[in-house]
């Protein structure tokens, strides 16, 4: 890595999220001062005006560090990520969208059609009787209109350019992002592809852990909404689906500390392929019954399989995408 000449410069650019990101960058608080003193900021177009253009003129490599946030959904995030890639000595997934294609990522269940469809055509609120898409090129009084392409798929940041490191979360926790960033400008760099955070599981950090029985068996499943949960209690033991167990730590079980169970936002340890695969293999074997009905009774408290276990992280699965005939 080559040391820049004064303050390391450093990007920031949002994709397909939902903008939690850059407010997490500001939930530094005053910790914020000691970034923006160290660095020098030469886009971040949530806070400041910069132009595609500033960044296309810089000298290749001349960014110390790029945090590029959310999913790549059209040819305008893929272009833009490309741009960062190649000015940049350093790009870092910052986020669970960018990390593993998050929320976003569910929409991998359906095609550009069906999306298109129930956006613009099916949902109660669109009123549009000659059924107008959107289109890449038209014409309108004499101008020339463009719209980004609207991918099929989405995608990951790496999954569209290599990627150094990755900040996890939805969205990350401050104290994450603060060591992410400090362990960045001290210039002992981690192994590539290292995600900066804890590598152990959000139960290793969870208040309730001394709780939770040593055999557990679940007998049903209940949504949070049913039931008065317990502040003090395991919330798997009283059939509440955490997936603590199976994602990593950083975020000090926040979810947990707020009386709901962990969704998965920080994906999976080092020693996981598949971060879904894994919460299902260990939900699974915590399961009650001795008979496929007992079983499915107890699974009929999962509703929706794949908006559970893969929120954040179908487009990195090995399943990535529905296929659709």
């Amino acid at each position: 890595m080559t040391k820049p000449e004064g303050k390391p410069k450093v990007a920031f650019y949002w994709c397909a999220s939902c903008g939690g990101c850059e407010e997490a960058v500001v939930d530094l608080a005053e910790g914020i001062l000691d970034v923006v003193g160290a660095v020098d900021i030469v886009m971040w177009p949530v806070a400041l005006d910069f132009k595609r253009a500033d960044i296309e003129a810089m000298p290749d490599g001349s960014i110390l560090a790029s945090f590029i946030n959310g999913a790549i959904r059209t040819t305008e995030q893929e272009e833009m990520a490309s741009l960062l890639r190649r000015k940049s000595q350093l790009v870092i997934a910052f986020g669970a969208c960018s990390q593993l294609g998050g929320i976003p990522g569910l929409a991998n269940l359906y095609d550009r059609e069906g999306v298109y469809r129930a956006a613009y055509l099916e949902s109660p609120s669109t009123e549009n009787p000659e059924g107008t898409l959107p289109r890449l090129r038209s014409r309108e009084n004499g101008y020339d209109l463009s719209l980004p392409g609207f991918y099929d798929t989405v995608r990951a940041l790496g999954q569209v350019i290599d990627v150094d490191y990755a900040i996890p979360g939805c969205a990350p926790h401050p104290k994450v992002i603060q060591a992410a960033v400090a362990t960045l400008l001290s210039g002992e760099l981690p192994p590539k592809g290292t995600v900066l955070a804890p590598d152990q599981a959000v139960c290793e950090e969870c208040p309730r852990r001394e709780s939770k029985p040593l055999d557990l068996s679940i007998s049903e499943f209940k949504r949070p909404h049913e039931v008065i949960i317990d502040e003090e209690t395991c919330l798997l033991a009283q059939g509440l689906l955490c997936l603590g167990p199976a994602t990593r730590a950083g975020c000090d079980a926040a979810c947990v500390c707020g009386n709901m169970p962990c969704s998965g936002c920080s994906g999976p340890t080092s020693r996981v392929l598949d971060h879904g695969a894994k919460a299902i293999s260990g939900i699974a074997s915590l399961i009650g019954g001795d008979d496929e009905e007992a079983i499915d009774s107890v699974l009929d408290g999962i509703p929706d399989p794949v908006g559970t276990f893969y929120r954040y992280g179908l487009p990195a699965s090995l399943l990535r995408r529905k296929t659709l005939s």
